[in-house]
This record gives C-alpha cells, sequence and structure tokens, in this order.
C-alpha cells in the first residue's frame, strides 16, 4: 500500500510537470561546448547544478556526524580474520577496485561515471579490508582523516569564492579552466565519498559488534 502510495505520488509530480521542464535536455545540448565536459550528466552535476552537488557532499558529512554522534568509535576496533580464503579475494579485488575507481572517475568526462561512482567503489575497496580484518585507518585518523573527509566540501566554497572573483558569478567557472575545475572537484569529491561511506559502515558494523 505504501509503494503505491509513492508511486502515485511519483507519477503525479511527472505528469504536473510544466511543459518548459522537457526542454532542459535541450538547454543542456546547447551549452555542453561551454560546460568543460562532453557528458550532460557531468555537465549538469559539475556545472549547471553544482550547487546542488556541493549541498548533497554536505549531508553525506553531516550523515557521517551522525553516525559519530550516536556512539564514538574506536579505531582498530575489528580483529584479525584468520580465513585465508577472503584474505586471498580481497589482495585481488582491493587493488582492481582502486583501478575501476579512477577508470569511473577519469572516464566521468565524457561518458557514464563520475565521483559519485568512483568513491562508492574506492569506499568498497575499504570495506572488504576491514572484513579481512586489515585497519585502513590505524595511522590515518585525527586531523589527516578529518581534512581528507573535508577536503571536497572545502574545495568547493574555494572555487565558489574563486568564481565571485574571477566570473562576477556564483560557481560559474572561467571557460578555460572549466574542465580542469570538474576534474579536480570529481577527484576531490571522490576521496570524500569514499572515505565517508567506509566510516558510516565502520562505526555501523563495529557498534554492532560490541553489543
Amino acid at each position: 500500500m505504501l509503494l503505491t502510495l509513492i508511486a502515485s505520488m511519483v507519477g503525479y509530480a511527472v505528469l504536473s510537470l510544466p511543459e518548459s521542464a522537457t526542454k532542459l535536455q535541450g538547454l543542456v545540448d546547447n551549452n555542453i561546448a561551454i560546460s568543460g565536459v562532453s557528458n550532460p550528466v557531468t555537465a549538469v552535476l559539475l556545472n549547471f547544478r553544482v550547487y546542488d552537488t556541493f549541498l548533497e557532499m554536505v549531508v553525506l558529512l553531516v550523515a557521517l556526524l551522525g553516525v559519530w554522534s550516536i556512539k564514538e568509535v574506536p579505531i582498530a576496533s575489528i580483529t584479525d580474520v584468520k580465513n585465508p580464503v577472503l584474505n586471498t579475494l580481497v589482495d585481488l579485488l582491493v587493488p582492481f577496485s582502486l583501478l575501476v575507481s579512477f577508470y569511473l572517475l577519469w572516464v566521468g568526462a565524457h561518458a557514464p561515471g563520475g565521483a559519485f561512482q568512483a568513491g562508492s567503489v574506492f569506499g568498497a575497496g575499504l570495506v572488504l579490508l576491514m572484513l579481512s580484518g586489515r585497519q585502513p585507518f590505524l595511522n590515518f585518523k585525527g586531523l589527516p582523516l578529518h581534512f581528507a573527509l573535508t577536503i571536497s566540501v572545502t574545495l568547493f566554497i574555494s572555487i565558489s569564492i574563486y568564481s565571485i572573483f574571477s566570473t562576477g558569478q556564483l560557481l560559474k567557472y572561467p571557460l578555460s579552466q572549466a574542465s580542469s575545475i570538474i576534474f579536480l572537484l570529481e577527484g576531490m569529491a571522490t576521496v570524500s565519498i569514499g572515505l565517508t561511506l567506509t566510516l558510516m559502515f565502520y562505526g555501523i558494523y563495529t557498534t554492532k559488534k560490541s553489543k
């Protein structure tokens, strides 16, 4: 019944869209040349509607803070797992996940991919390390870890200030620098997303084990 209600609400929202909304694809196609990338999805997320993406990064960070506020999770609370099959699988999959993550980040400028996909795969690799008893955050905590978690949001704010002085508009990139700025934003977002998702899992996982 709940699913029917949700489907009805979504259907109503789609049917009630103004006619101008159907022309957005044309607007994107007409302005793709000045976006800095050739993939329309990336152009929207990292240029035309980059403010929305910035807020998504903030929400993700706040969600992690919410997990941390429930219970302070001690680093290095997962014991070593003596499972040769799992350890061998992790040794094979983690480097591959890093390679796939970098590929998704790189290809996002002109094909499906980008920071969120790359960050998710990167985070999945770190989760595999933890499930096998490894300690990826044992020597990476405190200020360095907090810096890595917030580097994406910090970069968004820095580029916002830079864009005001360089173009006179908030988050409007200089045309000659748009491609480089987008790749830089995606790279830092990949790191922040991967670490945030991993630590959210880490907090929930270790909290359950301690009960």
